[in-house]
């Protein structure tokens, strides 16, 4: 076998988040990463006995459940207090983050998943791969008590399409 055509890329020939940590990225690197799943605008529970975080499929008051992004990201702390700002620090300790999270990737040493548009090319790839909100929100969390979150928990933002095929 002829081992010269076996060529390993140089880092500078890789895409960005295979050579680079998050707490190096550019601003623009840092927020392309993020797919536009929507899941982690979902509201979430805490048992407070157990610490489990269950999923609701409500939305955050400001997602947009057909583009799955911030309807108003700028100003999202300002209008959603508990709304929380991903940094590095905070993506190595936020257990809520699906495992399909870019960011939750890059910081466990992961690459990103086929469907990713930094690597399909494509923002509409997350939904089509069905790893998006689009079509699954039952609505933004003002229109529901926390008796009616109860009964909205759900479990399909856990894991599914996190295959690498």
């Amino acid at each position: 076998m002829d081992t010269t055509a076996l060529v390993t890329p140089k880092p500078e020939d890789l895409p960005f988040w295979r050579v680079k940590s998050l707490d190096v990225m550019t601003s623009e690197e840092w927020e392309s990463l993020c797919d536009g799943c929507g899941r982690c605008c979902l509201v979430k529970l805490e048992d407070e006995d157990t610490g489990e975080v269950l999923y609701t499929d409500v939305g955050c008051t400001l997602l947009d459940d057909q583009t799955c992004r911030c309807r108003d990201y700028p100003n999202r702390q300002a209008k959603v207090p508990d709304c929380v700002r991903l940094t590095p620090s905070a993506v190595r300790t936020l257990s809520w983050l699906p495992e399909t999270c870019a960011y939750r990737l890059i910081a466990e040493g992961k690459d990103l998943y086929w469907w990713h548009h930094l690597v399909s090319g494509d923002p509409e790839t997350v939904h089509a791969a069905g790893i998006s909100v689009r079509d699954r929100v039952a609505g933004p969390e003002e229109d529901f008590t926390l008796r009616e979150l109860l009964e909205r928990i759900t479990d399909w933002p856990y894991g599914e399409g996190s295959d690498q095929e």
